[in-house]
């Protein structure tokens, strides 16, 4: 059966959950799947990073990322974009690149960092490190579970009008040293003050930022990539508690940007040259619609918009048709402090085998496990809008020594009155007394990883897709059949770019299929 074609020359790789879902592969899913229709060995000339900041974590061929967009392993993009939608810290930029750059990649010459990228620098993760103090120890509130990277402090200087462009690296030391102090001046104040953080505990948030980043590049340490130095961030404390060193963090961020300032560029003019040369522009989201700072739950969203409509704000081209692929798991996962309806009970076997499997990329922190929920895959649909579907993961769900069974999906919600409710309420107090309603399917003793075709898959596996797609449709849809429905386009059966498979047949084949086994 044919794939659909890709609707727009803009491609927008957006997560439809809690983020984890496997974003990072289907930028090489995307691209192999360009490259074979057009006939091209370069259809897609920039990746752009969107959204967010080194906070999102993606893992493609192999490769884990935090900031640089992952078209980084496909060779023929020409530009790795970072629009103006996102905050970065140029240390981190050269941290990914080089050791990269030691396995062959072409890195930071495909950089095209947007002028209007903002810098995240050590004052905002200080900051980010004290709000969490404040939240647990003086409001006595469960922490929002921060990767400590700084990205929401950063956003805040946005909207503060405080924020230090990309662009800043243009211009002189002394009037990037300039803004960097007002910075750490802004900064200590408020953890001194407002986030109340004990005199004592200042030279911790140092202390836990460099074991934080010596555990996240011991590979790179361990290979001389760089030195444990490097990651120190001791070399930036004051002399005294809530003092920090300018002159020495202006000199190792200045170095740093001077390293990247010829990357430094109009990523509005980089994207409208590559659709006049017709070529494909592929977006690549950090987090998730349901961590979008609008559509989400506070505290526990993001700080920056995370589905389709920002593709158009961060890289500054007017509004166009983009085809949306949104990226799901065969189950859910969610890692902080979410409110998981469908969490998995305490010792089931399943939940017990899949957080084996199951670590943040940018944390390494242990990731909640449940059910695939399908209404909130259903309202990203119906409110946020998706063209195709991906759904990653389906092999973990084979039985194995430690579990067999069968699977479940949840369709609906039961509120404490006994009403059921089909959408996700966007009252939070209300959506917290919710209860899953499941539907049950049979469950697969095979080994699927190393299917590459929709029929050749166990068919109760090809059932349990079925019932993902349908019912996430039903919730979207209210269950009408005179709408065109989403398209599973790729089914994700291992880690590995070529674990996949693409003749997944067409949404009303599926529904015909569990029509067909049910009877009806």
């Amino acid at each position: 059966m044919a794939t659909p074609p890709f609707s727009s020359k803009i491609i927008a790789d957006t997560g439809i959950s809690y983020g984890d879902e496997g974003k990072g592969r289907l930028i090489y899913e995307a691209i192999s799947e360009l490259q074979e229709t057009t006939g091209q060995d370069d259809p897609v000339a920039v990746v752009l990073k969107v959204n967010g900041g080194a906070n999102s974590g993606h893992t493609a061929g192999g490769l884990k990322l935090n900031l640089l967009p992952a078209g980084v392993i496909a060779k023929t993009v020409v530009h790795l974009a970072v629009g103006a939608g996102v905050v970065a810290d140029p240390r981190k930029f050269i941290w990914e690149a080089k050791p990269l750059e030691a396995r062959g990649y072409d890195v930071i010459n495909r950089l095209a960092i947007d002028e209007r990228t903002m810098v995240s620098d050590l004052t905002h993760r200080l900051l980010d490190l004290a709000i969490e103090h404040y939240r647990e120890n003086i409001l006595e509130e469960t922490p929002r579970g921060s990767t400590g990277r700084g990205i929401s402090p950063s956003f805040s200087d946005e909207t503060s009008q405080w924020q230090t462009y990309y662009a800043s690296f243009r211009d002189t030391k002394e009037a990037f040293q300039k803004k960097l102090a007002q910075k750490c001046d802004r900064a200590a104040r408020i953890i001194q003050h407002v986030c109340q953080l004990p005199e004592d505990k200042w030279d911790g948030l140092f202390e836990t930022l460099t074991n934080a980043e010596v555990r996240a590049n011991q590979e790179s340490i361990d290979s001389g990539e760089f030195t444990a130095a490097e990651f120190d961030f001791n070399q930036f404390k004051g002399d005294a508690p809530f003092s920090i060193n300018v002159e020495r963090l202006t000199d190792v961020y200045w170095e740093a940007g001077q390293a990247l300032v010829a990357q430094v560029t109009d990523v509005r003019e980089v994207i409208l040259q590559a659709l006049e040369d017709n070529k494909y522009i592929i977006g690549e989201f950090g987090q998730s619609y349901w961590l979008d700072k609008r559509q989400g739950f506070s505290p526990n969203v993001t700080a920056s918009h995370s589905f389709t409509p920002e593709i158009f704000n961060s890289a500054g081209i007017p509004v166009q048709p983009v085809h949306t692929i949104g990226v799901a798991k065969a189950y859910d996962t969610k890692v902080g402090t979410h409110l998981f309806i469908t969490e998995f009970e305490e010792n089931d076997d399943l939940g017990n085998f899949l957080k084996k499997l199951e670590f943040g990329t940018s944390t390494g922190r242990q990731r909640m496990v449940g059910w695939y929920d399908a209404v909130e895959k259903g309202d990203a649909l119906r409110y946020g809008g998706f063209q195709d579907l991906m759904i990653n993961k389906l092999d973990a769900l084979s039985h194995n020594d430690e579990w067999s069974g069968s699977l479940k999906i949840c369709v609906a919600y039961e509120d404490s009155n006994g009403n059921r409710v089909n959408h996700v309420p966007r009252d939070d107090s209300y959506r917290t007394g919710l209860k899953p309603i499941y539907e049950t399917y049979e469950g697969w003793p095979e080994d699927i990883s190393g299917v590459r075709n929709f029929t050749d898959l166990p068919v109760n596996a090809q059932l349990y897709v079925a019932g993902m797609v349908k019912s996430t449709c039903d919730v979207a849809y209210d269950n009408s059949l005179t709408v065109e429905f989403v398209n599973l386009r790729y089914i994700g059966v291992g880690p590995d770019p070529e674990q996949i498979i693409r003749d997944v047949p067409e949404t009303k084949e599926l529904v015909k299929l569990l029509n067909q086994s049910a009877g009806v």
